[in-house]
């Protein structure tokens, strides 16, 4: 196939969902999608074999939710608006308010509404996170997100059946043991009070060292203390984690003061931002990643490059990898792991064209989910 394109593989795809499914019947929850991390919706009747719901954070995700996965949305956003709220509503069975006076302003909407039943939540801060890149961590001094235990009335306002809770972030089962010590702290006075308890996403499942069998205890003790709750977790990056990669091609070798840089058809700024924003490092088949300034002292027999991308940003690199062989023009280089979050997060930057998505699908064929033309381009500005 011609590069640029992601290529989603559905057995690695249906390897994660039968984990996620295992967890979910073993220890008695929901675990439904968040779009922010997935929303390749021509997937979707796959995802619809192994669970039935969804989480979005706006008015187009509720929309993909109930048009496309064909399910009321559970959605949280940090601020509705008038213009968008009756929309909301109309595609969501689950409401989470970031803030009270959100839901001051909000849940009489939610009270004349009579199409379908929609439960609403509060989204709680419990001020507790091993989040280690403060960009995203939700629970930073000074947060947007969430309100505080001190922040609660005795009683929960009228309406409010739910606590939302995200404080996680490809994450493992210890720290959601210590974040539920925190929470039951600070939040339990009101457990009596709701019927459910969404401890958002970050828990990264699904990834070869993270131990299921721990979750499901924290999860099945969680049961065993409050038995009339209902638990919802909403990952992303679980869903898609190691599914597949981006496939680029070199375009040139150009050389400065030493340093070697391979051009690629795709942009880390427009293609993979997470490596520029995290900064998340990403594995290259076949070659080995290398300490960022060791690209300064190899000699060049060692085969080692800067892999850059094709926009004008000055930044658009990133250092560097030891390949077995001299690199030549329009051989393939190849991204592992690049189809969670970064197909959400694409942008087109430059008019830089837009890497096509794929999916192998169990019998070996490929299949072009999507192209992206010039008129990608040029209605995005219109």
């Amino acid at each position: 196939m011609q590069t640029p394109y992601y290529l989603i593989e559905e057995d690695l795809l249906r390897r994660n969902l039968s984990l996620i499914e295992k967890v979910a019947k073993e220890s008695r929850v929901e675990i439904i999608l968040a779009f922010k991390a997935f929303a390749l919706w021509r997937t979707f009747p796959i995802f619809r074999e192994y669970i039935r719901h969804t989480t979005a954070s706006s008015l187009y995700e509720a929309r993909l939710a109930r048009q496309e996965f064909g399910s009321l949305a559970h959605t949280y956003s940090p601020a509705y608006t008038e213009e968008e709220f009756s929309s909301i509503l109309d595609c969501s069975g689950h409401i989470t308010f970031n803030s009270l006076s959100q839901y001051r302003r909000f849940y009489p909407y939610v009270q004349t509404y009579e199409e379908h039943t929609v439960s609403c939540g509060i989204r709680v801060n419990p001020e507790y996170s091993e989040i280690e890149t403060e960009l995203y961590n939700p629970c930073a001094p000074g947060t947007r997100f969430g309100v505080t235990a001190d922040q609660l009335p005795d009683h929960l306002p009228g309406g409010i059946e739910g606590f939302h809770c995200h404080n996680h972030c490809e994450s493992g089962p210890d720290a959601l043991e210590h974040s539920l010590q925190h929470l039951e702290e600070k939040f339990s006075r009101w457990f009596h009070e709701i019927k459910w308890l969404n401890l958002g996403g970050g828990h990264l499942m699904t990834r070869n060292d993270y131990d299921t069998d721990h979750l499901i205890r924290i999860l099945k003790g969680l049961h065993e203390r409050y038995p009339w709750l209902r638990i919802i977790l909403e990952p992303g990056s679980a869903f898609a984690w190691q599914t597949g990669p981006l496939v680029s091609s070199v375009v040139d070798i150009v050389e400065n003061q030493g340093v070697r840089t391979a051009i690629l058809n795709v942009s880390f700024t427009c293609h993979m931002p997470d490596c520029l924003e995290m900064p998340y490092w990403p594995d290259v088949r076949g070659a080995e990643t290398m300490p960022e300034d060791y690209i300064k002292t190899a000699s060049k027999d060692e085969h080692v490059y800067r892999l850059g991308g094709n926009s004008c940003l000055s930044g658009d690199y990133m250092s560097c990898w030891r390949f077995d062989h001299e690199l030549q023009v329009g051989e393939e280089v190849i991204f592992e792991d690049m189809i969670h979050y970064t197909t959400v997060k694409t942008c087109m930057f430059n008019g830089i064209q837009h890497p096509a998505i794929c999916m192998k699908h169990l019998d070996g064929t490929i299949e072009v989910l999507r192209e992206f033309r010039y008129e990608d381009y040029r209605d995005r500005m219109d």
